[in-house]
């Protein structure tokens, strides 16, 4: 007896452009606050929970569903950075009790931040054959986690400037992108040019 088997394929939408607006917003909101143009973090909590967090997240498993491995892999990963520092900010400002904000120490922080920017080196090098502004996102994560962990552990002087600056640009270009891949996508052309894979380690 033969039976048949039937394969059903469920087609969603490329899920990128809302995965950089969360990121945007987030890098955005946090870089005012390193730049000093605001000042706290009470306010930052919301935007790296729902937008830097939840949103990237969303992505991730919509990526997933787009058989997007590199795309699902990021955005997961990220949202998992930014419900982590979401949470360890509360911990330090003692929202949960004082005796876990007297133990927080922010080297351990620092530690996961290294372990982050060892990720996104992968990243970068995969990012290498998406498309020149992933790129340069990703190579701007680096020079963020570069300064963060530089004035977490005051490696060298100004690192907290450099993160701040590198999270502002992030946000500029994390813009860009999602308007560029949402219109391009809209208008089914070129509507905003994002640049070419470099075709280092495969053929354009």
């Amino acid at each position: 007896m033969v039976q048949d088997i039937s394969h059903t394929k469920h087609v969603v939408a490329d899920p990128t452009p809302f995965g950089l607006f969360g990121l945007a917003m987030v890098t955005l909101v946090a870089s005012s606050q390193k730049l000093g143009l605001t000042s706290g973090l009470s306010l930052v909590l919301s935007w790296a929970i729902f937008l830097g967090a939840f949103v990237q997240l969303i992505a991730c498993l919509f990526d997933f569903k787009h058989n997007n491995v590199f795309g699902a892999t990021a955005f997961g990963a990220y949202a998992f950075f930014w419900f982590g520092v979401a949470l360890s900010w509360m911990i330090k400002m003692g929202v949960f009790s004082e005796v876990l904000a007297s133990q927080a120490d922010i080297k351990q922080l620092g530690f996961a931040i290294v372990g982050y920017l060892i990720f996104t080196l992968f990243m970068t090098i995969g990012a290498v054959e998406t498309n020149k502004v992933l790129l340069a996102i990703f190579i701007l994560i680096d020079v963020l986690f570069l300064g963060l962990i530089g004035d977490i552990f005051g490696l060298f002087p100004r690192a907290h400037t450099l993160a701040a600056w590198a999270e502002l640009c992030i946000a500029v270009l994390s813009f860009y992108g999602s308007g560029a891949i949402l219109l391009n996508r809209h208008f089914g052309k070129q509507f905003l040019p994002l640049g070419k894979p470099l075709g280092i380690f495969k053929a354009n």
